[in-house]
């Protein structure tokens, strides 16, 4: 007999072509009402095998499709560590431990869009990047087969303002080089003072930035063996596209770059306390700016002006995406805009008509 009573509650247990089920029968008072609810189950079980009605979904928890995207950003995402990792905190903290995938609506989402902006302050970039977590966490639980549905798909990016651009003039940059020749003077124990350039170190990463267009990032990790100065170019291998990339070797860059002391470190450009790579510049580089009166600049803007200058003296468009590493023409077009002269001298060939 597959039905047996325990403690005042009658359960069934039966196997139909391999698949076993061990049931509660809810309700039943005695075998006889017990015996119908399993025939009931037998029936619906027949049915699901045969295909004529759907089986009923297993209820996934939301911390386990964030538990597996987890897995899935540390394995191929290098945004991880700066962002992932928080954002992830974040969201757990928000979200009950208990809420199942498909309890998360649309409403639900709305509700933690305004909880970032308004208790955490978010700005609408963060805010997407939040959302992209929770999207690709969805989209891994579908490719799994653990869920059938995205609820994210359905929000609303939110609109991201469009920022002032930005680029390095030729003056700008003539004032910037003069700040890293700025020489301070220092005393020592024997209170005997000397002069010394505290930002010389960042004139070779600067004239780097200007002449590849590279990111902060792969400048400061770039190593020797990413460079190949027999055949004149830098081969980068860890970008933010994923994908590998050469930039050819300029003869400033070229110059530079034989005149830097290797010191037995692998990389290109190191701290002299530590002989390995630099891990930020950005204090050094503000005080330069400072020094130099240039206001609203970033490091990235370099990149930004060297799409600019190649794009004004004619490059094409699909030779600097290249360069830079876009993976798509839009951005690179973003980035290549023409200068405010320029403008002007295609509004003036009007005068003409």
């Amino acid at each position: 007999m597959t039905i047996y009573e325990k403690n005042n509650k009658y359960y069934c247990h039966f196997k139909i072509k391999g698949e076993q089920r061990h049931l509660l029968c809810h309700g039943a008072r005695n075998k006889k009402e017990a015996k119908a609810i399993e025939d009931a189950e037998k029936y619906k079980l027949r049915q699901q095998q045969a295909g004529i009605i759907a089986r009923e979904a297993k209820k996934i928890k939301l911390i386990y499709l964030l538990n597996i995207y987890e897995r899935y950003a540390k394995e191929n995402k290098r945004s991880y560590d700066k962002f992932d990792k928080y954002a992830l905190k974040v969201i757990r903290q928000y979200f009950k431990l208990s809420i199942n995938a498909e309890d998360v609506k649309y409403s639900t989402l709305e509700d933690f869009k305004l909880y970032l902006i308004n208790e955490r302050k978010s700005s609408a970039n963060t805010i997407n990047k939040y959302m992209g977590i929770l999207s690709k966490a969805y989209n891994i639980g579908i490719a799994e087969k653990v869920i059938n549905d995205n609820p994210v798909k359905n929000i609303k990016k939110q609109r991201e303002p469009n920022h002032k651009i930005r680029y390095l003039t030729k003056e700008e940059e003539a004032r910037l080089f003069n700040a890293i020749d700025t020489e301070i003077l220092v005393v020592g124990r024997d209170r005997k003072g000397k002069k010394i350039k505290p930002y010389k170190y960042l004139e070779p990463i600067i004239i780097c930035a200007l002449q590849t267009g590279m990111r902060k990032s792969e400048i400061l990790n770039l190593k020797w063996s990413n460079i190949d100065m027999q055949y004149g170019f830098i081969e980068l291998l860890e970008t933010k596209s994923g994908k590998a990339r050469q930039i050819p070797i300029s003869d400033k860059l070229k110059k530079v770059l034989i005149n830097i002391n290797k010191n037995g470190s692998e990389y290109v450009f190191i701290n002299p306390q530590t002989n390995q790579c630099y891990k930020d510049i950005h204090n050094s580089f503000n005080s330069i700016k400072d020094i130099a009166g240039i206001k609203n600049f970033r490091f990235h803007d370099l990149r930004h002006t060297v799409a600019t200058r190649m794009v004004e003296k004619g490059t094409n468009l699909v030779e600097v995406k290249d360069i830079l590493g876009h993976s798509k023409i839009e951005t690179t077009m973003r980035y290549a805009h023409p200068v405010p002269v320029e403008k002007l001298k295609a509004i003036n060939i009007l005068n003409n008509y």
